[in-house]
């Protein structure tokens, strides 16, 4: 028996509360909805030299159900923002990050 289904995994990512839509576009296919977490934080990046420099790695946690035809280079908008899907990091437990480029 799961211990989570679809439904439950949803509630995290409700745009009520802590969550913000997005709009997913397989390539070759239909836009639609998907809720998840949005996350732009800026992380150090070892220039090399003892130098480090500060990146934006925009990212986007939400339900693997919904982006099961995901692929890099898919495109989401998030906020207004469009983004191109670089990285899909299924964690085995229902959810999905897609690390994403600012376009």
């Amino acid at each position: 028996m799961a211990v989570e289904s679809a439904d439950d995994r949803a509630v995290f990512i409700d745009v009520d509360d802590f969550g913000s839509a997005g709009t997913f576009t397989p390539s070759g296919g239909s836009a639609s909805t998907v809720n998840g977490i949005f996350d732009n934080d800026f992380i150090e990046v070892d220039a090399g030299g003892g130098i480090g420099v500060a990146l934006q790695q925009p990212r986007f946690h939400c339900r693997t159900a919904d982006v099961s035809s995901a692929a890099d280079r898919d495109a989401i908008v998030v906020g207004e923002v469009q983004y191109t899907i670089r990285i899909l990091q299924d964690d085995g437990t229902g959810m999905t990050m897609l690390v994403l480029e600012k376009d």
